[in-house]
């Protein structure tokens, strides 16, 4: 299996994308678009006072020939109040024009409608800006995609050649039946982006009725759930099964005999955030795996949100992941373990089921 960003890097080259970054200002991000542009894989916009970005690019000797500024206190009049009107529009009635013209002063709310009214294809933003000054604005404007009920969190582990997906390792502290059934069907799907034919397996301490409780039977409930919600996937998703069961071949053989995901799982569902914290960082730790993640999925249009902890390596890997042909139409928000550059992602049709109630404190 070739480097994961290797291959998405070669989807996007000849695409066109163009990607916004608020926070112009920044080394970090004037770096990566450079690096991004340079390469070919997308069309950087940077936003921001263009004294301060001058500054940045003089003081750190790069060249943004060919890469676009935008002030948005120096925006053309007439667009900036086209921006307005669909501002207002979109917030029926809950946001009047002198808020909405002060909003677009800010270039994550300039950014996020660039994105809205198809100017941009993407945005990625939080070098700078703590988490709720980006996601704010997004859930603002971009709002969910149709069908979305619960954000979830899931990493990628890879070593080598090896590559699962491990959910929900980040968000939610429990979870109900028919919360892990939207959390398998939509990391399936996740799966795939990411090259993953999905066998999905949701986890428990009793494999296939091997312990009585309440907990045991929230799994096998879920089991069933997602089986009726991805009807195409049926036959890749299977529980309760315990990890041994669930990805050692010879152990599948002896607890869950004629299941097709026992023993060649490559995606877990954990019953519970305790539990797939815990399980994601044994195998990065102990087992030595790449954490990418954690990957949320929800959206209705693209807007990442980096941590001031990124590097310019980060900022640049996420526009590749964020930005390939694939995710045009996707949501991506991921964090790299140790940085906490993050993103997220998830389709055009709303797939994966999420809405963020981490976030409730951040928008109106």
């Amino acid at each position: 299996m070739t480097n994961l960003f290797t291959e998405l890097a070669d989807k996007i080259k000849g695409k066109k994308l163009r990607l916004v970054f608020p926070e112009g200002d920044d080394s970090r991000v004037q770096g990566a678009a450079i690096r991004l542009k340079k390469d070919g894989l997308l069309t950087p916009i940077l936003l921001g006072d263009q004294a301060a970005v001058e500054k940045t690019a003089a003081d750190n000797h790069f060249d943004l020939s060919g890469i676009k500024l935008i002030d948005p206190l120096k925006f053309d009049e007439k667009q900036f109040n086209q921006l307005i009107d669909k501002l207002v529009t979109r917030r029926k009635g809950k946001t009047d024009p002198q808020t909405a013209a002060m909003w677009l002063q800010e270039v994550n709310y300039f950014g996020t409608m660039l994105v809205y009214t198809g100017k941009a294809d993407a945005m990625v933003s939080g070098a700078v800006h703590p988490t709720g000054d980006t996601v704010r604005p997004a859930l603002q404007i971009i709002k969910t995609a149709p069908g979305v009920s619960r954000i979830s969190g899931a990493f990628i582990m890879q070593k080598n050649d090896e590559r699962y997906l491990f959910a929900d390792s980040a968000i939610n502290i429990e979870l109900d039946a028919q919360t892990m059934a939207e959390i398998a069907v939509q990391s399936a799907h996740t799966a795939k982006i990411f090259g993953i034919d999905p066998k999905v397996a949701m986890l428990s301490f009793s494999t296939k009725g091997s312990a009585k409780h309440a907990l045991v039977d929230k799994v096998a409930q879920a089991t069933k759930l997602a089986q009726e919600m991805a009807p195409d996937l049926a036959d890749n998703i299977d529980g309760e099964l315990q990890f041994d069961a669930a990805f050692v071949e010879s152990v599948a053989k002896l607890k869950a005999p004629g299941s097709k995901v026992a023993g060649h799982a490559n995606v877990f569902i954990f019953p519970s955030l305790e539990a797939g914290n815990i399980g994601y960082k044994i195998a990065q730790r102990l087992g030595g795996y790449e954490a990418i993640g954690p990957i949320l999925q929800g959206l209705a249009a693209p807007v990442s949100d980096l941590s001031c902890g990124a590097s310019q390596e980060d900022v640049y890997k996420v526009a590749i992941i964020y930005c390939c042909s694939g995710f045009k139409k996707l949501v991506i928000f991921v964090s790299f373990d140790n940085n906490r550059t993050a993103f997220r992602i998830m389709d055009s049709q709303g797939n994966f089921f999420i809405k963020s109630m981490f976030w409730f404190g951040y928008f109106s």
